[in-house]
């Protein structure tokens, strides 16, 4: 029997309503407004460009629906599935679509269904396997690439899936060294990476038929990243790359010489984070890059014009093309601003017109909500740290509380746009300070690598040293501050109860790591090519003993004084449930005010929609009670 508790030790529990503004009347919106699943989302467009597919609710389900561009915009559902819902979805032609499904005690399976006569048919029978899908996802003669760890949890070998039979066949057999494979234009396995945990190594082949070769080695701070084949020459890839360099660039890069051949596009400050490529043309369309906000740098007039005609109809809004037709004329468009969930878009070029599909989130139309702006503050060592904080839409005269908001990760980093945790909380009266601290990714190899083995050192000092700047800014109230994440952000907000107590009010930690001892014990056998990388950035719980136990909350519980609040997942491969318990009921023994939200059956993050309405409704009462 699936097991749900959650203890809820604070004294007082505060009903639905806290103090805050929506849209200048006076109340706050709804927690389901902001984390309910999307009524329908995942829009893909045939290659034909006649047929956009995406996901809506059947019978409480995700089912795929059909929109029939050229026959009046009809919408047709293709699939009735009642007991698991429809995960992904793709086009494998003009006529079916390849999708799977949720699981079911980690039962995966991959199905075909033709668009015209509803067949639906395995491709793949249930397996508990973990499944990649190998760039790019295209059907080519009657298959596609993908690879699954079946013969050993630890490493995934390669199989052509066949559309027009249950079966798959094997290609490449992993040695067990090799984490990512790609395939070229035509759909041939020609590119893999391989990994001793600390140095990667690019292996290429001109064919299916030839042995892969060792092209070129670089250590895990220096990348490689590949983006496709080029249409140009067989031998040639796209690449993002920071080898010679502190800043990934878009690179073009010779397989066979294993020498990069030329820079298309660099930044002084940013890594180039994203590339406009074309599975069909073979070809880079933009480079795209985070200063504070997106940018892209086009690289063809055609791509260009088409984001400056929708921009046109979209004035004031950040665009994102998420599909297209092969034809490059009709495109699927998202739209969004820090303070608006956006929509999504068809529009076709031949006739210049757009049409809203589905609002990204209907319930938050024309609501008041907080603009996202941009902050720099230097680190006590002389860095320059980079973040973001949102004020309440409508504070009432008086300094507001803030949750500082670390991101997980941490080799990851905050961006600008729209995000519902944010504004989440400050439709609660909340300010919101995200920090890109030491570590983060998209400044450079250095800004990354100076984060190594400092979880609880410098990272922790550049938040902290955030915070101290904040309160000298004055728009703050220093006696209100509160710490929340998820992930690494939660193992902050519970390394800043440990440590900080005098500078935080409460915390609050999401599927936080609490002993770093056994995430490093416990890493999901697909990941054990990366653990000695994660000794190198973590820390090794073998020789460096001190370290990883000075940084774990697990051992530092008694410096806690201020209120707690957890939710950990049952199944989160990271945490244990076991270890979560003893820390909450060591807080419960020395009286500190505790909410701990269990939900066995979800794993790091929670998927089940009720559950995270629980998970921010609970969360919405603890920031309450404890900053206002």
């Amino acid at each position: 029997m699936v097991r749900s508790v959650v203890f809820l030790l604070v004294a007082v529990s505060i009903a639905g309503h806290f103090i805050g503004c929506d849209g200048g009347k006076g109340r706050v919106i709804p927690v389901a407004d902001f984390f309910s699943e999307p009524e329908q989302s995942d829009f893909r467009i045939s290659p034909n460009g006649k047929y956009i597919a995406y996901l809506g609710s059947y019978e409480g389900q995700k089912n795929i629906y059909i929109i029939h561009v050229d026959e009046g915009r009809r919408h047709q559902r293709i699939t009735s599935e009642t007991e698991l819902g429809v995960q992904s979805c793709f086009w494998a032609n003009d006529d079916e679509l390849i999708f799977t499904k949720d699981k079911r005690n980690d039962s995966l399976q991959v199905f075909a269904v033709n668009r015209s006569t509803l067949g639906v048919r395995h491709l793949m029978l249930p397996s508990t396997v973990k499944l990649r899908w190998i760039s790019p996802s295209k059907v080519i003669n009657h298959g596609f690439l993908i690879s699954l760890n079946e013969r050993d949890s630890s490493v995934f070998d390669v199989y052509r899936l066949r559309t027009d039979a249950c079966q798959k066949e094997l290609v490449a057999r992993n040695p067990g060294n090799i984490i990512k494979w790609y395939a070229d234009l035509d759909g041939e396995l020609r590119l893999a990476i391989a990994s001793d945990s600390l140095k990667e190594t690019m292996l290429y082949r001109h064919s299916e038929k030839e042995p892969f070769r060792a092209v070129v080695s670089n250590n895990f701070r220096n990348s490689i990243m590949p983006l496709g084949f080029s249409g140009e020459n067989r031998s040639y890839i796209f690449a993002l790359s920071n080898i010679n360099r502190d800043k990934l660039a878009l690179v073009e890069f010779d397989m066979e010489t294993g020498k990069e051949v030329r820079t298309i596009y660099s930044h002084p400050d940013v890594d180039i984070d994203h590339g406009g490529y074309s599975i069909d043309r073979g070809e880079m369309s933009y480079a795209s890059y985070f200063t504070w906000k997106q940018q892209r740098h086009f690289l063809n007039k055609h791509t260009e014009q088409v984001y400056h005609k929708i921009r046109q109809k979209l004035k004031g809004y950040e665009l994102n093309i998420l599909d297209r037709d092969t034809a490059r004329t009709r495109f699927i468009v998202r739209s969004y601003t820090d303070k608006d969930p956006g929509a999504i878009y068809y529009y076709d070029m031949a006739t210049d017109e757009l049409t809203k599909l589905a609002d990204n989130n209907p319930a938050l139309n024309n609501r008041l909500l907080a603009e996202m702006k941009p902050v720099t503050y230097p680190s006590r060592d002389g860095r320059q740290i980079h973040g973001y904080l949102t004020m309440p839409p409508k504070p009432k005269g008086k300094k507001p509380p803030v949750i500082v908001y670390p991101h997980s990760g941490p080799s990851d980093r905050n961006r600008w746009g729209f995000d519902p945790e944010v504004q989440f909380f400050a439709n609660r009266g909340f300010a919101v300070f995200q920090v890109n601290y030491r570590g983060s990714t998209g400044y450079g190899k250095e800004f990354w690598a100076a984060g190594a083995k400092e979880w609880g050192g410098k990272i922790q000092e550049d938040i902290t040293d955030g915070v101290r700047w904040l309160i000298k800014k004055g728009r703050i109230d220093s006696a209100r501050i509160g710490i929340y994440g998820a992930g690494f952000g939660g193992y902050s907000a519970l390394h800043g109860a440990c440590f900080h107590s005098d500078l935080y009010a409460c915390a609050a930690s999401y599927s936080g790591f609490i002993n770093l001892f056994t995430i490093l014990k416990e890493v999901p056998p697909h990941l054990k090519p990366y653990l000695q990388m994660y000794y190198e950035t973590v820390g090794n719980p073998e020789t460096e003993p001190e370290l990883i136990k000075s940084m774990s909350p697990v051992f530092h519980s008694d410096q806690i004084t201020i209120p707690v609040f957890i939710a950990q997942g049952g199944r989160d491969s990271w945490s244990t449930v076991n270890e979560t318990n003893q820390f909450v009921q060591k807080l419960k023994k020395r009286k500190i005010p505790i909410t701990y939200i269990l939900r066995e059956e979800e794993r790091r993050y929670f998927r089940n929609e009720e559950n995270r309405i629980l998970l921010y409704t609970e969360l919405g009462k603890f920031f309450d009670k404890h900053l206002k």
